[in-house]
């Protein structure tokens, strides 16, 4: 396709580093804040497109499918790095019955968390390349791939102009200004729940049993992307925490001290709250769940590896002149020489970063934590590419959780415990993580530029640049977020993955246990999910992400789910449910971005929070805010709806 040579210009690598550094920035406001981290392919495809159109470029195509990959690895990135990265922040502020903290010595600063998420995403990158050809080519036709087909569809759709930015752009503009009047106002409250009554107060004190839904437009326009099928499968994993575990707990052991972990829980579960009884114990069931669908997963990818594998060995026995006969520039990767010496490279910057960076404390530990490093990421690149290409979600949060358990264990019996120990394991996991993130993210990147005859080598080679930016960026917002808002406390963010990551680290590097028992309950579960076919980690997922954010999920998929079946006619279900998407994207992007704005502003001190307004006074039942957010949530829900709908047959 000689109209995609020009692909990478000044052009399209500024615009795609100023969409890495932007929407880096918005993700990990966004993923802190509810768990979730959306996928910035679409928003940038969409913006490449209207520049392109507002500035007059032809052929602009490649060009723009470059600026998207670039700009892509914001995403993945920041999934990578606020999925345990936090954690360390979340384990230094905890204090004692004495009000000290209880690890002074676990330090954490701007370059290791940078050199934790550019290694790992440098890895991602490695890694995948010898798996490109299997699923994206070879494979064509037999995975989905959800994600690179609405953004392809955007991509190609610019050749014929930029409408597609505007709806975007109005979209933004409404979703933005939503969610700030909420995070810098509070002008109505970002939660509603069942105790907004007087008969919800008593049946969450009582049965423990509460209902929460979050009012954010960005968390409504995740849920329209993720899909009803796939929102319900992950509030099934909620309802049955928060309406039958969490009840029954409370009412076979509510006059019992349970204390799994050994971290001094004094406190009977009857006295505890729902969230509180969530927190300690429940959480834990989705946690087990969530490992033993990766372990799943691995066993039932061994076919790909051990094809992608091959593909990779025959392409690196060719002799130079050979390939390039043998293929064409839209099929070229980088050279598989090049990439067996990067792997070789990077895998030696581990080590020197985990040995001289601080990391652990002898050379032993810092080879052990190469090794998982290595042989966990490797082999858990086929299950994150297979789970993008299947599904478009990369269950990385749940994978991660598993490497950490392993690395507590292998570290603690290397003699690396307490303080350093945490950290050694939390920034082992974030390479693990970000590199599992960047595999599932890229190869959505690769498939499109298949679909679009642009070069995978160009693709991979400036997919690195993009790392560097992003890995620089996330892990400044995060320090700024950390002092903003903190990521533990009253009015933290939730940093629910962070959290949960903590949970787990903590007691297995003090000489405490792990809650093997509820470790035990999600196993089970997860594999009674897999002989019924349904997806564990997406289930399990639900499980450990608080209600108030998986709730908005169903809603979102349940608008998608009726903008997408009003008509008889398919072509215009198709078309509502591509605006709807757009519009979703937008509701994320704008509102992420002045989520971000408003961290700003508090960080300055600049402090418009309406105290007397949107409060629970001591004794109440809810803040006047509360009730009021009912009415603007419909409001943007009808929004969506209505605006999605607009479409003509020819629109599609």
């Amino acid at each position: 396709m000689k109209k995609n040579r020009n692909e990478v210009n000044a052009y399209s690598v500024c615009v795609g580093l100023l969409m890495t550094v932007l929407f880096s920035a918005a993700a990990a406001y966004l993923g802190l804040k509810v768990g979730q981290v959306f996928e910035a392919a679409i928003p940038i495809a969409i913006i490449a497109v209207g520049l392109s159109g507002a500035l007059g470029r032809n052929n602009a195509l490649g060009q723009n499918v470059i600026i998207q990959s670039i700009g892509a690895c914001s995403g993945v990135i920041v999934a990578g790095a606020i999925f345990t990265l936090p954690a360390i922040y979340i384990l230094q502020g905890k204090t004692g019955p004495d009000g000290n903290l209880l690890y002074p010595g676990l330090q954490v600063n701007f370059l290791k968390m940078f050199l934790s998420s550019l290694l790992g995403g440098v890895l991602g990158i490695l890694f995948l390349i010898p798996f490109r050809k299997y699923f994206v080519k070879e494979m064509d036709g037999q995975y989905p791939f959800p994600e690179a087909t609405a953004t392809t569809k955007v991509l190609t759709s610019g050749e014929n102009g930029g409408s597609s930015a505007r709806i975007l752009a109005l979209s933004s503009l409404v979703g933005g200004l939503y969610d700030f009047l909420v995070s810098t106002f509070g002008t109505w409250a970002e939660t509603v729940s069942t105790t907004v009554t007087h008969w919800g107060c008593a049946v969450a004190d009582k049965a423990k049993l509460v209902l929460k839904l979050n009012t954010g437009a960005a968390v409504l326009g995740l849920g329209y992307i993720v899909g009803l099928k796939y929102a319900f499968i992950i509030c099934c994993g909620s309802f049955l925490v928060w309406l039958l575990i969490i009840p029954l707990m409370n009412l076979i052991w509510g006059g019992s001290v349970i204390d799994l972990m050994g971290t001094g829980i004094t406190t009977t579960i009857g006295e505890m709250s729902a969230d509180t009884i969530f927190k300690e114990y429940a959480r834990h069931i989705g946690i087990g769940g969530i490992a033993t669908a990766g372990i799943i997963g691995i066993l039932k990818s061994a076919g790909v590896i051990k094809s992608a594998v091959s593909l990779a060995v025959n392409e690196f026995r060719r002799k130079p002149g050979q390939a390039a006969a043998a293929e064409d520039e839209s099929q070229r990767d980088l050279s598989m020489k090049i990439v067996i010496v990067g792997i070789a490279i990077t895998l030696l910057a581990v080590f020197a970063f985990f040995a001289l960076g601080g990391v652990v404390h002898t050379v032993w530990q810092a080879v052990v934590g190469l090794l998982i490093v290595a042989v966990i990421a490797f082999l858990f690149t086929t299950v994150a590419a297979n789970a993008i290409a299947i599904v478009g979600t990369n269950p990385v949060s749940g994978m991660t959780i598993m490497t950490l358990i392993i690395t507590a264990l292998v570290l603690v019996a290397c003699g690396l415990r307490g303080d350093v120990g945490m950290v050694a394991a939390m920034l082992i996991g974030g390479v693990v993580c970000t590199a599992l993130s960047m595999a599932g993210g890229f190869i959505t990147d690769l498939k499109i530029g298949y679909w679009t005859g642009v070069c995978p080598a160009r693709q991979e080679a400036w997919k690195f640049l993009g790392t560097l930016v992003a890995a620089a960026t996330v892990c400044g917002v995060m320090m700024i977020l950390n002092r903003t808002y903190g990521f533990s406390g009253d009015n933290a963010l939730v940093a629910p993955q962070a959290n949960a990551m903590a949970a787990v680290i903590e007691p297995m590097m003090n000489g405490g246990n792990a809650p093997w028992l509820l470790y035990g309950i999600g196993a089970v579960i997860a594999l009674l999910l897999t002989v019924f076919k349904v997806p564990a980690l997406a289930f399990c997922l639900g499980m450990f992400i608080p209600l108030d954010l998986n709730l908005p999920l169903l809603v979102g998929g349940a608008v998608s789910w009726f903008v997408s079946s009003r008509s008889k006619d398919k072509a215009v279900n198709d078309a509502r449910l591509e605006k709807g998407t757009l519009i979703a994207s937008g509701f994320i992007a704008g509102g992420a971005l002045m989520g971000v704005v408003s961290a700003v502003l508090k960080f300055a001190n600049v402090d418009c929070w309406l105290t007397g307004w949107n409060t629970v006074a001591e004794g109440s039942i809810a803040s006047g805010a509360e009730i009021l957010a009912i009415f603007p949530y419909i409001a943007i829900i009808l929004f969506m709806i209505l605006a999605s709908m607009k479409v003509k047959k020819t629109e599609n």
